[in-house]
């Protein structure tokens, strides 16, 4: 070769590597291996914003609104998530979704029954990778492959998904929280109401690494109004929570065979659901628990007259004695999901209604055992934002916590120093949050203090202050300034006494949660 015919070589490959490069690139960089088959996003720009920065913003701020509050006593093997446009049901994803943050996960096996065929048995993407604003997940073809040489029933067929939603949806949320590096399995089943989850489930049992995750594509009711989706659908929830299919395939029969107007389906993804039933008993995930129910009409665009129910659950292992450390004290945790959050909410709400309207105060049934723990509690009433009231119960007496948050509830509303009794006019303005808070704990070092995650008690004599840790969020203080001020607004000592010797300090962790939660 002569010298200007590698010269010219040299400069086609100069000229052309970046467009080589670029065409598994995502914007910010990040170079993928060259993948030939990669299956385009279908709903792109509908069920999710296309843009990446839109997307990314509105994943992140539904992540905010679940909080670290549900930080659960299991190993989370696997969660079954709603799959409905993102303004409907993201939030619901949220709460299965933060249930993996951060995780390491290898594989993720995402399992649906098809929206968009029929078919028998099972269906696997083989595409070399999916993609989404995000960029390229690429698809486990090892674990694919034992999975289809498993069974018969499971077979290779991309035509399937090439425009389903159900799983699609799924990839952008395991993006933002997931650790960058895992793959994916993609399967959906073809509706002909055989066994084939059976199989699938033995499969998986076979073939599932220690760090797999498997993530179950469904909604609930299909479209009955919002209360009978609501009562339909929490009895979906604790059959599913069971394990017993037999019991759930029954409840759904009786309720399909009630003719409930506008109720089509119950659970479309009914054979994921299955699977991930008859898994867990296979491997010993007997901790289950529901994180959050909602309906299409609890969305600002929702109609309650035809709604469909979303749901999230998590499956996993159970961790005897999980540990919360508190500074260098450590303390048992479960911390409460989504319907007793809601349980919570829902007394305090009721109650503080009927304090200021005057009316006898609504008496409650609660035979949750968790909501009758020992343990302190705030409720704090903002509007626009705006505190509106605080009042809570730090140390834990002999009563139950929602009979606390009942009581604080009406002191938060009626006996706040600062403010004048709410009245009837603000009630419909109110937004509530509720802080459990763990027992306090002594130390000697106001340094080990974790903005963010200690509230504080200052104690001098008969002087004391408390601030909740949402206070150091709220406000962006570091930390000495939050003790200054702790010191000085709430216990009305000096600005410094959190550094003097006679001063005790306390501190203790608090799950805190609100209407959006």
């Amino acid at each position: 070769m002569t010298i200007q015919k590698l010269k010219f070589v040299l400069f086609l490959i100069v000229v052309f590597l970046p467009a080589c490069i670029n065409k598994n690139m995502e914007s910010s960089g990040k170079i993928f291996p060259s993948y030939e088959n990669i299956r385009a996003p279908a709903v792109a720009g509908q069920f999710y914003p296309a843009d990446k920065t839109q997307l990314s913003e509105k994943i992140k701020s539904y992540l905010k609104d679940v909080g670290s509050g549900l930080e659960l006593t299991l190993n989370p093997k696997a969660i079954i998530v709603p799959h409905a446009g993102y303004d409907y049901s993201g939030l619901v994803a949220a709460y299965g979704f933060n249930q993996v943050k951060g995780k390491e996960i290898e594989t993720v096996v995402i399992i649906c029954n098809s929206h968009t065929d029929y078919f028998p048995g099972i269906a696997i993407d083989e595409s070399d990778a999916w993609e989404t604003p995000f960029g390229l997940v690429p698809l486990d073809r090892n674990m694919a492959d034992r999975l289809v040489k498993s069974s018969e029933g499971i077979k290779f067929n991309s035509e399937v998904h090439t425009s389903d939603h159900t799983l699609e949806v799924q990839l952008p949320f395991l993006q933002t929280v997931l650790r960058d590096g895992f793959k994916i399995v993609p399967l959906v089943f073809g509706n002909t109401g055989d066994k084939a989850y059976l199989e699938l489930a033995a499969a998986l049992a076979n073939n599932l690494g220690e760090n797999d995750l498997i993530v179950v594509s469904t909604d609930l009711s299909h479209y009955p109004g919002y209360a009978d989706a609501k009562r339909i659908d929490m009895q979906t929830l604790e059959k599913i929570k069971s394990g017993d299919i037999k019991a759930l395939e029954e409840h759904i029969k009786t309720i399909e065979g009630q003719a409930i107007q506008g109720e089509q389906t119950l659970c479309c993804g009914i054979d994921g659901v299955k699977t991930l039933m008859t898994l867990a008993k296979k491997l010993d995930w007997e901790q289950v628990e529901i994180l959050k129910y909602l309906s299409s009409g609890d969305a600002a665009m929702g109609d309650k007259t035809r709604v469909v129910g979303y749901a999230s659950m998590a499956f996993g292992e159970r961790t005897e004695n999980r540990k919360q450390k508190t500074g260098k004290f450590e303390v048992d945790i479960k911390n409460l999901n989504g319907i007793q959050q809601d349980a919570l909410l829902n007394i305090a709400k009721k109650t503080v209604g009927a304090k200021v309207r005057g009316e006898r105060l609504p008496d409650f049934d609660i035979r949750d055992e968790r909501l009758n723990w020992q343990e302190g509690a705030f409720v704090t009433l903002k509007i626009r934002g705006e505190l509106r009231g605080c009042i809570g119960q730090i140390i834990p007496s002999a009563r139950p916590l929602w009979q606390v948050v009942r009581s604080v509830a009406v002191s938060a509303s009626t006996e706040d120093p600062r403010f004048p009794p709410v009245n009837e006019n603000e009630l419909d303005k109110l937004e509530y949050e509720i802080s459990v808070l763990s027992a306090p704990e002594r130390i000697e070092d106001w340094q080990k203090i974790e903005m963010g995650k200690h509230g504080v008690i200052i104690k001098q004599g008969y002087q004391s202050g408390v601030f909740l840790p949402q206070v150091a969020t709220e406000t962006g203080w570091d930390k000495e300034t939050f003790l200054s001020e702790l010191c000085a607004q709430k216990a009305g000592l000096q600005p410094n006494c959190y550094k003097d010797k006679a001063t005790e300090i306390q501190i203790f962790t608090a799950q805190v949660f609100g209407e959006n939660h």
